[in-house]
């Protein structure tokens, strides 16, 4: 028996350790995969910029700037001006402000003083064009008198005129242009005030001035977003800004003409619903696909430009990801085919190039879905499986195909959402130079004010002489058609 027991032991001993080592191998095999993925996420977060990525410029780091990769191809055309362009040059002014008449002097070669030759005026002139900056006051007297019935008359000051010194309407337009256009900050503005023209302003001064136009202009830029609910085609993005050490956002909602600004503690549902102004638009909204859109019952359009960036970082971290490239180029000729369809004055592309754009789309589609299966589920694991960057693109490129391709179905639609990325750009700026608002309050002025001025600089008026109209009294109203 110990003979027979020993014998068997030794047999199942080899078994025994060949199942642990391969329960090990499994382990180690499972680790190493967990690993590798681990090491391609991080790789493929370092190897993200503003080029492939959602991440702005500001944040590339500047002692690797990512090469330009545009998907603008070469013209073949020398750089600056082309052969046939019509230049254009600064116009004479027919009245200046001061003339110069330069006389004869010296002596001409015969001997004679050059300042006895009777002259005329030749028709070549020059002038310099100069920039004068100075302080004008205009003090107000009042008079009083005894009528011959015994009453003491005294004359009043206009209307508005209720302090010994205080600021007119254009010294209130040029502070408020400086910090809410411009974005320089209040104590800055000052400081240009007072080195230029000599005068003495503080930055509670101007931060009243800022208050006073807000104000005012709260008529026309509820003007401005009663309009663009019933525009066509809109776009809608949001940033985040910082108000007083905590983080806000910056909603904005425009078009080519109109542009609305909304701050709101939050990001998503709730600041859109308390905005109140999706809830109403109806027709065709760009926007980079941020779930929070999609509660609105309009049509959407996403921004292709966010589609490209991903769609470059697959192609560039993963060679073998060849439909990434191919996917590229479809967007892109569909862009170059809807954009030549425009000059050429059509409404709607042909049904026949519609349907070859949907057929490449699917068919590349078809063959990233083979390339990227999806995760399956790992035994006695709960929750949401995590899939790979590729894999959820293609989903979202499956999903909202119709939104995609919006721009070549509906020829009104941009291929991206630039505009709104434009004008989510200077706000920024804004917190960038500044740092942060200090106050909720003064965040809402500037989206008020920065609502009514952008409009005016995309419909080409005069911001400087609006301001001045405004603390006029009278601001004009921008065209809402």
């Amino acid at each position: 028996m110990p003979e027979n027991s020993a014998s068997t032991d030794y047999a199942e001993s080899p078994d025994r350790e060949l199942s642990c080592l391969r329960a090990q191998n499994a382990e180690q095999a499972a680790l190493i995969e967990q690993l590798r993925q681990r090491i391609e996420e991080l790789e493929a977060r370092l190897a993200k910029d503003s080029h492939n990525s959602s991440k702005p410029p500001s944040s590339d780091p500047p002692f690797k700037k990512p090469p330009p990769r545009s998907q603008r191809k070469p013209s073949g055309r020398k750089r600056g001006g082309q052969k046939g362009h019509r230049g254009a040059t600064r116009p004479l002014v027919e009245e200046p402000e001061h003339r110069v008449i330069i006389p004869l002097t010296g002596t001409c070669a015969c001997g004679r003083c050059r300042a006895e030759i009777a002259t005329e005026m030749l028709p070549e002139r020059r002038q310099i064009v100069e920039l004068v900056i100075h302080r004008e006051v205009t003090e107000y007297r009042i008079v009083g008198g005894t009528c011959a019935c015994g009453r003491v008359q005294r004359s009043t000051f206009p209307e508005g005129i209720a302090a010994p010194v205080q600021y007119g309407p254009g010294m209130s337009a040029f502070a408020v242009y400086m910090t809410q256009y411009q974005l320089l900050p209040y104590q800055r503005t000052a400081d240009v005030l007072a080195e230029l023209a000599g005068i003495a302003i503080s930055a509670g001064s101007i931060h009243r001035a800022v208050t006073v136009a807000a104000g005012r202009l709260e008529e026309p830029v509820q003007a401005i977003g009663n309009a663009l609910v019933q525009a066509p085609v809109a776009h809608a993005d949001e940033t985040g800004i910082r108000v007083g050490g905590t983080l806000h956002w910056l909603h904005v909602l425009g078009t080519a003409q109109l542009t609305a600004y909304f701050p709101h503690p939050k990001r998503g549902a709730e600041a859109m619903d308390a905005c109140g102004l999706l809830g109403q638009f109806f027709g065709v909204l760009v926007h980079d696909h941020w779930s929070a859109y999609a509660r609105y019952t309009c049509l959407h359009a996403f921004c292709n430009a966010h589609h490209l960036r991903e769609l470059t970082a697959i192609a560039e971290m993963t060679p073998s990801q060849t439909w990434a490239g191919e996917m590229i180029a479809l967007l892109c000729e569909a862009n170059t085919v809807v954009c030549e369809a425009r000059v050429q004055g059509l409404t709607a592309l042909p049904t026949s190039e519609v349907e070859r754009l949907h057929a490449g789309y699917d068919a590349i589609l078809a063959e990233a879905e083979a390339r990227n299966p999806r995760c399956p589920r790992k035994p006695g694991t709960r929750g949401r499986v995590k899939q790979s960057p590729a894999y959820n693109l293609i989903a979202r490129l499956r999903k909202h195909r119709n939104e995609v391709l919006r721009f070549i179905t509906d020829l009104r639609v941009p291929f991206d959402n630039n505009l709104a990325e434009r004008d989510i750009r200077m706000p920024k700026l804004k917190q960038k130079v500044s740092g942060c608002f200090r106050e909720e309050t003064g965040v809402k002025h500037f989206a008020t004010i920065r609502s009514y001025l952008s409009t005016l600089r995309k419909q080409s008026a005069n911001i400087y002489q609006s301001l001045v109209l405004t603390f006029q009294g009278s601001p004009p109203m921008p065209r809402l058609t």
